[in-house]
C-alpha cells in the first residue's frame, strides 16, 4: 500500500499543544476524495487541508473534518502555511484556490500568515432569544443585554456563522450547549455555526473572547476559528461597535474553555484579513487505504 506524509500544526499560537490543531497533507495530489475523508476522519481533528496543485494558483486546498468536505477553514490554511513556512516557504504573497474561489495569502518574515477571506455577506435574522439561549445553555436577559447595539446576525466571509454577543465572560465560560438544538438552529439560518462572543476578555490587549460551536459540521466546539473570526470582524465592522473609532486590528481570544487558548488578529482594511502564527507538532505518514474502484483520482 502507498502512504502519505501527514502533518499536525497547531494553528493560532506558538506554543505546542495549544490553538487549534489542523492536519496538513503537503502532498495530496492523486488522492481521491474517498481517501481523503478517510485520512481526515483518522486524524480525528476538527479539519485537514490536502494541499493539491492548480493549474489558476500557487496551491489548491481542499479541506475535510472528520465526516465531510467544507469549503474553507481559517486554521488549517494558517497551519498549511505555516508549515510550509517551516519547511523553506518564503516571505511573500502567494495565492490558494479553493472552494470558494482563490484568495490572497501572506507570509511574514515572522512566520505569520495572513489569509484574505471572501466578501462579507452579512444579513440579520428572525429567531427568538428565548430559542438562542437554549440551544446555547446561557441565561436569555445575558444575550438581549448584550445585544442592545449589535444584533443576533449570520455573517459570512467565506463561511457563514451566526453571531451572537452575550454579556460577561462568565456568561460565555457557563454555556452549556445543546449540540442537537444548536445543529437545528443553525441549519434553520443556513449557517455552519454558532459564534458566541463577548468583549469582557482575559487580555488587555484583546478585542473579544470568543467560542464557536458547530456539531453539524462535526465539530461540537472548535478551539480557535480563522473563518468565524473574520466574520464577526466584518459583523462588527458592519454594526458599528466601535463607532467611528474601528481598530486597525482586531484580538480575538478563543480556546481557553476547552484547554487550547490561542490568538486571531483580525485586520479589515477594504478586505478581511485573519492572521495568527503555527508550529509543527506532529510530522509522519499514514497509509492511504486503496482507492474505490468507482472513485475518480484527481491529478
Amino acid at each position: 500500500m502507498d502512504t502519505t506524509r501527514v502533518v499536525q500544526v497547531d494553528a493560532f499560537t506558538d506554543d505546542p499543544l495549544a490553538g487549534n490543531p489542523a492536519g496538513v497533507v503537503p502532498e495530496a495530489d492523486g488522492l481521491s476524495e474517498d481517501q481523503m475523508q478517510r485520512i481526515a476522519a483518522e486524524m480525528a481533528v476538527s479539519e485537514t487541508a490536502f494541499l493539491r496543485s492548480s493549474e489558476q494558483a500557487d496551491y489548491r486546498v481542499r479541506y475535510f473534518t472528520p465526516t465531510q468536505e467544507v469549503d474553507l477553514c481559517g486554521h488549517a490554511t494558517v497551519g498549511s502555511f505555516a508549515h510550509l513556512h517551516d519547511e523553506g516557504l518564503e516571505a511573500g504573497t502567494y495565492s490558494l484556490e479553493t472552494n470558494v474561489g482563490t484568495l490572497e495569502i501572506e507570509v511574514d518574515p515572522d512566520g505569520t500568515v495572513w489569509m484574505t477571506q471572501d466578501t462579507p455577506r452579512i444579513r440579520e435574522v428572525d429567531v427568538g432569544y428565548d430559542r438562542v439561549a437554549d440551544a446555547l445553555g446561557v441565561d436569555q436577559a445575558a444575550l438581549e443585554g448584550a445585544s442592545d447595539d449589535i444584533p443576533i446576525a449570520v455573517s459570512s466571509t467565506g463561511l457563514p456563522f451566526l453571531i451572537v454577543p452575550i454579556t460577561y465572560l462568565s456568561d460565555l465560560g457557563d454555556a452549556d450547549p445543546d449540540m442537537r438544538a444548536v445543529e437545528e438552529l443553525t441549519e434553520s439560518v443556513d449557517a455552519t455555526g454558532v459564534y458566541l462572543f463577548t468583549f469582557d476578555a482575559l487580555g488587555r490587549e484583546s478585542t473579544l473572547h470568543g467560542r464557536m460551536f458547530a456539531p453539524g459540521a462535526g465539530v461540537p466546539e472548535d478551539p480557535v476559528t480563522g473563518t468565524a473570526s473574520g466574520a464577526v470582524g466584518a459583523y462588527l465592522d458592519r454594526f458599528g461597535a466601535f463607532d467611528a473609532d474601528f481598530p486597525d486590528e482586531l484580538r480575538l481570544e478563543q480556546g481557553h474553555y476547552v484547554d487550547r487558548p490561542g490568538l486571531v488578529r483580525v485586520r479589515i482594511d477594504g478586505d478581511v484579513r485573519v492572521g495568527g502564527l503555527g508550529v509543527t507538532v506532529l510530522d509522519g505518514s499514514l497509509v492511504v487505504p486503496e482507492a474505490e474502484d468507482d472513485d475518480i483520482l484527481e491529478a
